[in-house]
């Protein structure tokens, strides 16, 4: 099927018909509540990475009235074995349970979970128990990249949530 720009122009307008808002669109979820979300201060480095994608994704509380608390929870689970039991690949999972709270009521408005992993690569240990690739820098580097990609993606995945459900709990400029 070949869609032409008469028909899309007709679908963009159906939508619009039936209360579709763009997100990012004017005065859509990402322009009202961007800067009115503070976030609770991170406890550990998962939560840094966390609360700095967060805040590049919906700004910086500037006037926040609503606080987000997120629990975060990775594990660390070895993978790729080779016959001599050695781990070379490590999943990381990270799970984030966060609640949003209206500063002004306690009232909390939101509450969500979001889940992903991602992995990364170990040296490989030969039988004289030598490192044939990789040492402890590279292996600390590629570690650190893992837990910063999973962060973002969590970050990511509230992020949409929050911006998702919006006209659930955002109640716009006058509140």
């Amino acid at each position: 099927m070949s869609w032409s720009r008469r028909s899309l122009i007709f679908a963009a307008g159906g939508l619009a018909a039936c209360g579709f808002t763009p997100v990012y669109g004017p005065e859509g979820a990402a322009d009202g509540i961007s800067g009115l979300i503070a976030i609770a201060p991170p406890r550990d480095e998962p939560g840094y990475i966390f609360v700095r994608r967060m805040e590049e994704r919906i700004g910086r509380a500037k006037g926040a009235r609503y606080e987000l608390n997120a629990e975060i929870e990775v594990e660390e689970e070895g993978l790729g074995i080779t016959p001599g039991r050695d781990t070379t690949r490590i999943r990381l999972a990270g799970t984030i349970v966060y609640t949003l709270r209206d500063m002004a009521t306690g009232q909390q408005v939101w509450q969500g979970r979001a889940t992903n992993f991602t992995g990364y690569s170990t040296p490989v240990v030969d039988q004289s128990r030598v490192s044939i690739a990789g040492n402890p820098v590279t292996v600390r580097a590629a570690e650190r990249d893992a837990l910063d990609r999973l962060m973002t993606i969590l970050a990511d995945q509230v992020t949409g949530q929050l911006l998702a459900t919006a006209p659930d709990w955002y109640r716009g400029p006058s509140g």
